[in-house]
């Protein structure tokens, strides 16, 4: 597999810190909002990539989320709503020696950028995309999206919801997403360790980062990110690794027949061995669909790297038909058209 970022990026000749890509700019995010940990996050991962800041592209759409080029010291593009995924496939295509990341949230990228983030996905284009979710519109103040939980009372929904939601892992696969990943903003160090896997990845990677709104949408996903109960409620995969979790380490995801299950070390003569072993370069995306599917309170909710498979990538392929149409013609200068001895006329 992939250990280093793709190379065909310029590398940077001097080492970089964070403050190379801390912007001058005033972050305009409320205090608490957990963006804030998403954009250090960023900030500490881009130095460790490696690349050359003049190699890094941040592309948004609309939404609290999409300020975010602004606030990271690279080039970028501020879009139009829903539209991030389009204008980033667009940029990666025509300039393949960019490293080009999204931010967007679960209105922008799956209710009016839907069609865009689910064929970007299928097409798999060499970009990261950076997933907000904090199951509601913050910016334009608080109206259910496409991730609020059913029954929630919003200023769009006052009497509950009565939407079903998007599980974003599961459409993700469900569009033959080659990379899915799942982090929550309070903690930072898997989001850096991710982001950087992401990085690796060559195709498109998404990174659902579980994030809070402390105005409209405050604790929504309290019930497995608070550190009371977090290490009980969520598991950390690793590829390789026995799926473990657990405050004392003592719980454990299994497959029983067809289906995942919970159980307890030691209990029933379960034993480790007994337990699923994460292999996240799996081509087959059918445990990764139950993984990323899974939730409290029958499950506890999968983060880190969940799919990380080698696919052929659009953006290389569209080189390699380009090589080889130039390869192919006859004609490649303006002497070749001079001496083709063929007739032509300039209206």
């Amino acid at each position: 597999m992939n250990n280093q970022p793709n190379l065909t990026i310029e590398r940077s000749s001097v080492e970089l810190t964070k403050e190379d890509f801390v912007s001058d700019q005033m972050v305009k995010w409320c205090p608490g909002c957990g963006a804030h940990a998403i954009l250090s996050s960023v900030a500490n991962v881009f130095p460790k990539i490696g690349y050359r800041k003049e190699n890094f592209m941040f592309v948004s759409g609309i939404g609290c989320s999409s300020r975010f080029p602004y606030y990271v010291n690279t080039y970028g593009i501020h879009g139009i709503h829903g539209r991030a995924a389009a204008i980033a496939s667009g940029v990666k295509i025509s300039n393949p020696h960019l490293s080009v990341w999204v931010a967007t949230g679960d209105g922008d990228s799956m209710a009016i950028g839907g069609n865009h983030f689910i064929h970007i996905i299928r097409r798999n284009i060499d970009v990261n995309i950076m997933l907000f979710n904090n199951q509601i519109y913050g910016l334009t103040k608080g109206q259910y999206s496409p991730t609020t939980p059913m029954g929630s009372v919003t200023k769009t929904s006052p009497q509950g919801t009565i939407e079903h939601p998007f599980n974003p892992g599961e459409l993700v696969l469900g569009a033959q997403g080659t990379f899915f990943a799942r982090v929550i903003d309070a903690v930072p160090r898997l989001m850096t360790e991710v982001m950087f896997e992401a990085a690796k990845h060559d195709g498109t990677s998404v990174v659902e980062i579980l994030q809070n709104c402390v105005i409209f949408a405050d604790k929504t996903h309290d019930s497995v990110t608070n550190k009371e109960h977090r290490d009980d409620r969520t598991i950390v995969l690793r590829n390789g690794e026995p799926m473990i979790f657990g405050k004392d380490k003592n719980k454990g995801i299994r497959l029983n027949g067809t289906r995942l299950e919970v159980v307890t070390l030691g209990e029933n003569g379960v034993t480790e061995e007994d337990l699923l072993v994460h292999d996240a370069y799996q081509q087959d995306p059918g445990i990764h669909l139950m993984l990323a599917k899974m939730s409290y309170p029958h499950f506890p909710v999968a983060l880190g790297v969940i799919r990380s498979a080698m696919y052929p990538t659009y953006d290389d392929m569209v080189e390699e038909q380009i090589a080889y149409a130039k390869a192919k013609q006859k004609i490649k200068t303006v002497d070749d058209l001079l001496n083709s001895g063929e007739t032509w006329e300039i209206k």
